[in-house]
């Protein structure tokens, strides 16, 4: 009978333990999300201007484009300590990469021609 409710203990521990565990990961994923989405509102205005003052034989503008979108932001972690951050941009065929941290704008019109 004790064997039993040991078990029954720690079967119920287990259960509240991932219960906890997936509570908190689906809260740091939508504290993450809400982050997300300021960052890149935050950032949208500064890389449409910088994009739109990059010279490039194949113009970029954003105001007059007819097929428009917002790629999103990226990020790819070169090792321990650089992380590079990148937000696309997408008008008329034309792919725009802008830098937040280097205030930087790249453009290509497909995915070979950008750095």
């Amino acid at each position: 009978m004790t064997f039993q409710r040991i078990i029954a203990g720690l079967l119920a521990l287990t259960i509240a333990g991932l219960a906890g565990a997936f509570y908190m990961n689906w809260k740091t994923t939508t504290q993450l999300r809400t982050l997300k989405a300021f960052v890149e509102s935050y950032v949208f205005v500064e890389a449409v201007a910088a994009c739109e003052k990059a010279i490039s034989s194949t113009p970029f503008n954003w105001n007059a484009a007819t097929n428009a979108s917002v790629i999103g932001l990226h990020s790819v972690k070169l090792d321990k300590k650089t992380i590079i951050a990148s937000y696309t941009l997408y008008a008329d065929g034309v792919f725009c990469d802008y830098d937040p941290v280097k205030k930087k704008a790249d453009i290509g019109s497909n995915f070979l021609e950008r750095e």
